[in-house]
């Protein structure tokens, strides 16, 4: 499934959704509506971060919401739960038997990346894992034998 999902992402789907949302950033700008949401530190630090495309979300919700910082408007992220329904809804339309969920995504991901022969540090800094014993889970399903370890003299 994640096979997939990468292979749709090369022939242009997450691009035509950002531009999607780029014209929606785009038109919020001309009218002057409120950027994304900031903490004050990023707010101070960045101050024009909120109206630029660089900090928008990849998933914004439709509408505008009461910011937590400032007590303004801003536009938030979709909400997780709709998301989650979304891959639900995908899942079942596809056809695919097996449950899924956003989380395979992130399962996929890492055993992926640890296929493709990223060191186990890297993967567990990009999960968010504080312990590699929580990232060398995903290890048991490499199918590397005899492949594990690889001279310097095979590099290319």
């Amino acid at each position: 499934m994640i096979r997939n999902w990468t292979r749709n992402f090369r022939s242009g789907h997450l691009r035509d959704h950002l531009a999607r949302v780029r014209v929606v950033f785009e038109a919020d700008r001309r009218a002057e509506r409120p950027g994304v949401s900031l903490p004050f530190a990023l707010r101070r630090k960045y101050p024009h971060a909120a109206e630029s495309w660089g900090w928008q979300y990849v998933f914004p919700a439709r509408a505008f919401c009461r910011d937590i910082y400032s007590g303004e408007m801003a536009r938030h992220h979709l909400h997780p739960q709709r998301l989650q329904r979304a891959v639900k809804e995908a899942v079942r339309a596809a056809g695919v038997a097996k449950p899924a969920s956003c989380h395979t995504f992130r399962h996929c991901f890492a055993t992926h990346l640890l296929e493709d022969g990223y060191d186990i540090r890297t993967v567990q800094e990009l999960l968010g894992h504080s312990d590699v014993k929580t990232t060398m889970i995903y290890t048991h399903v490499l199918n590397r034998v005899g492949r594990g370890v690889k001279s310097p003299l095979d590099r290319s």
